[in-house]
């Protein structure tokens, strides 16, 4: 195995995943385009035969090693892209694959993981993180004699993943000014940009990370490698507690920038996507383009690539996205309310404190004895956001006291 990535390498590896994935497209997208003023351009992994592309670098890897090393068959550790990248390249190449898996899973990735697989692998689900599965895997592979494919830190991984950058400037006909790749362990941007610094120098390279896993962010701030204790792993396909070392080193080079992108502007952005461009993303794969508002002065005018990196979503999670994304907008709230144990107190409520276009969407409330007031949970849904300073005075002005949930997140994540 190499011990660099190099353009040589990502070149090769063009050359072994030929017939073996899809070429996806660069598209001009009219509508971001207008909306930021510059010309953005998405490279669709999402339409990826895998719908992710994870397959550029499970598929290298495997391609690449010696039938004796892959005698006894490959081992990956993934909670879902990577896996199923690593299922379609054991079935085409005929090689015995064992999937680990987290418990938790959703169910649409791990059908689709045994559907791409067939009867070359063997999905095995256990412990409830990414972490938890990985170290399983880590042990069978030391137990069975078996080979180790890493979802991001292996350079043969990073260089698959690199062929994303290659088919870019492969297909752009004009110099493009800004790339914006997601980050989860820095496979794909440790590979695009190690491409893009030899090929297109004058690219500015743009990570984003969600900003309830910015371990490529906290790990450039410090200057080594950090592990996070606790993330929020909603963003499911770039939620890692570490990013790789290797990974790293190349990231922190060559990355001009890390945003971070709340999970709520996440959830804005996939329902913004399907409802005006019909296009169906995960959580990660909408983060490049979620990261165009916290870029919006310096794109103006220019030529912007966003990866959108892959579209196995589960739409058991949709009412989430839109809970998620309302409350980011400020559109949705959730208080306690101190509501008087008297006849009239909810009438009054709704008639007095509730705006013309306030609506509630959860109440909950137990009738407490020998109490003059008894608390509710209530929650309101906004038709502009601007009208939550009006609720809370009217609230406070009738005398129903009240704890904006919203604003604690121990609160909210245990009532809510």
């Amino acid at each position: 195995m190499n011990a660099t990535l190099s353009v040589e390498e990502i070149v090769k590896a063009s050359a072994r995943l030929h017939g073996a994935i899809f070429h996806t497209p660069i598209q001009l997208n009219l509508n971001l385009s207008e909306r930021y003023g510059c010309n953005v351009y998405l490279k669709r992994e999402d339409l990826q035969n895998v719908r992710s592309y994870k397959i550029r670098g499970a598929y290298n890897f495997i391609s690449s090693q010696t039938p004796e090393a892959l005698s006894k068959g490959v081992v990956c550790a993934s909670a879902g892209n990577h896996a199923q990248g690593v299922a379609l390249s054991c079935q085409k190449l005929k090689i015995v694959g064992k999937i680990f898996m987290p418990n938790t899973t959703p169910k649409q990735k791990v059908k689709q993981v045994r559907m791409f697989g067939k009867e070359w692998i063997e999905v095995i689900l256990i412990g409830d993180t990414f972490d938890d599965s990985y170290n399983e895997a880590l042990q069978y592979c030391q137990k069975q004699g078996m080979l180790f494919i890493h979802p991001f830190n292996d350079y043969k991984v990073m260089a698959g993943q690199g062929t994303v950058g290659l088919e870019i400037l492969n297909d752009m006909d004009v110099p493009i000014d800004y790339l914006f790749l997601p980050v989860g362990g820095g496979g794909l941007a440790a590979g695009v940009s190690t491409y893009f610094h030899e090929k297109s120098p004058s690219t500015k390279l743009i990570g984003v990370e969600p900003a309830g896993a910015p371990s490529m962010e906290k790990s450039i701030k410090a200057g080594r490698l950090v592990m996070l204790d606790k993330i929020d792993k909603f963003v499911d396909g770039a939620a890692v507690k570490s990013v790789g070392e290797k990974t790293f080193a190349i990231c922190k080079e060559l990355l001009e920038d890390i945003v971070l992108v709340p999970e709520g502007k996440v959830c804005s952005t996939i329902l913004k996507l399907y409802n005006e461009e019909a296009i169906v993303v995960e959580p990660a794969g909408s983060l490049a383009i979620a990261a165009l508002d916290f870029y919006e002065d310096e794109i103006k005018g220019k030529n912007v690539v966003c990866v959108v990196s892959g579209s196995n979503n589960d739409i058991a999670r949709t009412q989430e996205i839109i809970e998620r994304s309302l409350i980011y907008e400020g559109l949705k709230h959730y208080f306690i309310v101190d509501f008087p144990q008297r006849a009239g107190a909810l009438k009054e409520f709704v008639n007095e404190v509730l705006g013309p276009n306030d609506d509630i969407t959860r109440f909950e409330y137990v009738k407490k004895t020998n109490r003059e007031e008894g608390p509710a949970i209530v929650g309101i849904e906004l038709k502009d956001q601007n009208d939550y300073e009006l609720l809370v005075d009217r609230m406070n002005n009738k005398g129903f006291r009240n704890i904006h949930i919203n604003e604690d997140p121990t609160l909210f994540n245990y009532i809510i």
